[in-house]
């Protein structure tokens, strides 16, 4: 999620002030139906196995801290997604705003930032592991 994140951060979310006013709801949901299918599935994986190695590293005092702090930023992803995210490609897909987009992006930062620290974090185990 890491590499998609920051493809979305500087490449993806930005582009979108570049769609013609005519166009942009219909860009901005297929955009959300389209991303729905990729994401939705990964982050669900994701969660599920950010649980799984909380539970594996329960004796290991080291990574359960690491595993247990992955888990509480995915925990802020996940509700910045639905709080903040989801409504605004809710209110862009009524109509191009830039306020809303600006927010979109600028908010985005949040999960952008949170899921490089559990990129860092799962490297960290890796390392403590061997």
């Amino acid at each position: 999620m890491v590499g998609l994140i920051w493809f979305v951060q500087i490449v993806h979310y930005p582009l979108m002030r570049n769609v013609s006013a005519e166009g942009f709801s219909r860009y901005a949901l297929s955009h959300q139906q389209r991303t729905t299918w990729i994401v939705g599935p990964v982050m669900l994986i994701e969660a599920s196995s950010a649980l799984i190695l909380a539970w594996l590293s329960r004796n290991d005092s080291t990574n359960n801290r690491l595993a247990w702090i992955g888990l509480a930023l995915l925990a802020v992803v996940w509700l910045s997604t639905f709080a903040l995210q989801v409504p605004m490609h809710a209110r862009l897909a009524t109509r191009f705003d830039e306020t809303h987009w600006r927010r979109l992006v600028w908010t985005n930062w949040i999960r952008t930032i949170c899921w490089t620290l559990r990129a860092g974090l799962s490297l960290a185990m890796l390392r403590i592991q061997h």
